[in-house]
């Protein structure tokens, strides 16, 4: 009975806690650091840049972008933010944060700098303060650019025995790296106005010379299975789209693609189908195979076969269209 009454008065206790009155936790305003408020300004030497974003990461990237934009690099970016706040509340759900940062940043890597503070503004905001020496990051960048150079050009070493769709490939994505260095080399006259970088322009030039070269000189002939005979064309006009030269030479910079195709009739539905069984394969001029690929495409007609046919060249245009000649081919061109 002792037990009983014990339990009772154990349960009305607990239940008069739960009814007390719950406190209100009020949080105080965050205060803003003075290196955001009023931040160094850069000089002769040193460069300081703020950054803001979701996370710490995103702020350095925003600060670095600020950064090199003030190296007279063309860069165009905009940010609109607006905060609502119920000042003193810690309910995250009481705030309304709207933030909106478009860039378009010529990728100039800056990778020579030091964050001197950071810190949580709380409501989904971050910032930071970053330092950069000019003399250290102009060194920085020359270093990099040379380090670049000097792979490429013992990359380039190994090609004389390579085909010339290997090459192309090479000096296609050595272009498209070095795409950006006049304005890596813009930073670089800011930071140190003895600088040119002519001889880097030299060698980008040299670079894209052998890549027109290239583009000049390589051609390409089609041969097809009677099966295949309509593909053909298909295949000559995504060849023509990378303008690449389409005939029947000789020598080193030609290749032979050769389609082949194994077609079975059906019915489906009251549609006449063309089930076909695609294969192209592309050899040098020593008859080595630099690429391939099997393709399986449907023709389909309610009009008979020879419709279901034609309709495989379209399904093939279409596939080019999509995944691109290079692809559709197994080459990298």
């Amino acid at each position: 009975m002792k037990q009983i009454i014990f339990l009772l008065a154990s349960v009305l206790l607990l239940l008069s806690g739960c009814g007390a009155e719950k406190k209100v936790v009020v949080a105080k305003p965050r205060m803003i650091p003075s290196w955001y408020s009023n931040p160094p300004q850069s000089n002769e030497k040193e460069l300081y840049a703020l950054g803001e974003g979701k996370n710490q990461k995103e702020a350095i990237t925003n600060a670095l972008s600020f950064m090199a934009s003030t190296l007279s690099v063309s860069i165009s970016s905009t940010f609109d933010a607006s905060t609502t706040v119920r000042e003193g509340s810690i309910n995250s759900n009481d705030s309304i944060y709207k933030s909106k940062t478009t860039s378009i940043v010529k990728e100039i890597r800056i990778s020579s700098y030091r964050v001197l503070q950071s810190k949580s503004l709380g409501f989904k905001r971050y910032a930071v303060l970053v330092k950069s020496n000019k003399r250290e990051l102009f060194l920085s960048m020359k270093k990099e650019i040379e380090q670049n150079f000097l792979i490429i050009e013992q990359e380039e070493k190994k090609l004389k025995n390579v085909d010339a769709i290997t090459k192309l490939a090479f000096y296609r994505e050595k272009k498209k790296s070095l795409q950006n260095l006049p304005n890596t080399l813009l930073v670089m006259n800011v930071l140190n106005p003895e600088f040119y970088g002519d001889d880097y322009i030299r060698k980008t030039q040299e670079i894209s010379s052998s890549y027109q070269e290239i583009i000049q000189n390589i051609s390409f002939s089609i041969t097809a299975n009677s099966a295949a005979a309509n593909l053909k064309s298909v295949v000559a006009k995504g060849i023509s789209a990378k303008h690449l030269k389409i005939n029947k030479r000789k020598g080193k910079m030609h290749f032979n693609i050769h389609v082949t195709s194994h077609i079975i009739k059906a019915q489906s539905y009251g549609f006449t189908l063309a089930r076909s069984e695609i294969s192209i394969v592309t050899k040098d001029y020593r008859g080595v195979v630099v690429g391939s690929n099997a393709i399986n495409l449907v023709g389909q007609s309610s009009q008979g076969y020879e419709i279901a046919k034609q309709n495989v060249s379209y399904r093939l245009n279409a596939k080019i269209d999509e995944e691109g000649i290079a692809r559709v081919l197994g080459l990298d061109i």
